[in-house]
């Protein structure tokens, strides 16, 4: 099953997503090397800068998408104001389909 989670920086987060970004990508690419990303990305702000991000994952049950998204790096270091996991249908441009 797919789950996005949809995150949104604390304001002024900038730095903290900077500093943590190395963590933030090695935790991706090893969710990625299990199977368990479909698609991930941020979420930019009217100067083009990170603010959030979306980060879509294949897991059994909301309980699995929720420990996923809470061992993200990001989300350890507190970078985020808001998180929001919902259960996901791709149905266009699937590359599977």
């Amino acid at each position: 099953m797919l789950f996005a989670v949809l995150c949104t920086d604390k304001p002024n987060a900038l730095q903290l997503r900077m500093d943590t970004r190395p963590e933030h990508i090695a935790f991706i690419d090893e969710l990625n090397a299990k199977g368990g990303l479909a698609f991930a990305g941020p979420f930019l702000d009217d100067a083009g800068k990170p603010n959030g991000s979306l980060v879509v994952i294949r897991a059994e049950t909301i309980e699995e998408a929720r420990a996923i998204a809470a061992a993200d790096p990001y989300a350890k270091a507190g970078l985020f104001a808001q998180v929001d996991i919902r259960p996901w249908n791709w149905v266009f441009n699937k590359p599977e389909a």
